[in-house]
């Protein structure tokens, strides 16, 4: 039985996974390069299995983290996100690099955010189970995180 506490942070954490789906969704329709398309629709699909767990956590019942799952170090990478490549050469619009540039920066410090309201909330949980499904996610925003920053920095666009 979740408490009210937990209730409500849950409740925020969804409102997050809401927005990073469409945050996505929008990205990968507004970004000019087909690797950061490719990327934000990757992302986007992750957003929404987080947003699947938090709804299975409210509802009373407990997501499996399966061998699918990244926390798994022994895992055959198959949910792991692509590494972007350089778009260096696909960039001879300066208006197209600074769209995406913007895009992916937006998108950073949001993945900074999520991450952060993950670790705050994961010592608020009384449950091993819950705090472990959260601790997955947080997981895996940071390497959302990661694959934004190595585009970024590929492609100059990080100072």
């Amino acid at each position: 039985m979740l408490t009210q506490k937990e209730v409500n942070l849950l409740t925020d954490l969804k409102k997050c996974e809401e927005v990073c789906v469409q945050k996505y969704n929008k990205y990968a329709q507004s970004a000019s390069s087909p690797s950061l398309k490719s990327l934000f629709q990757q992302i986007s699909q992750k957003e929404q299995q987080h947003l699947n767990s938090i709804d299975q956590i409210l509802n009373g019942s407990v997501p499996t983290m399966n061998a699918n799952s990244s926390s798994s170090s022994s895992n055959n990478n198959s949910n792991t996100l692509q590494q972007p490549s350089s778009q260096a050469a696909y960039y001879d619009n300066t208006m197209n690099k600074q769209n995406d540039a913007y895009l992916c920066s937006d998108a950073l410090t949001t993945e900074k955010y999520v991450s952060s309201d993950y670790n705050i909330s994961i010592f608020e949980f009384t449950e091993n189970n819950i705090r472990d499904v959260l601790n997955h996610i947080q997981k895996e925003e940071q390497e959302h995180g990661k694959a934004i920053y190595d585009y970024m920095a590929q492609n100059g666009m990080y100072n």
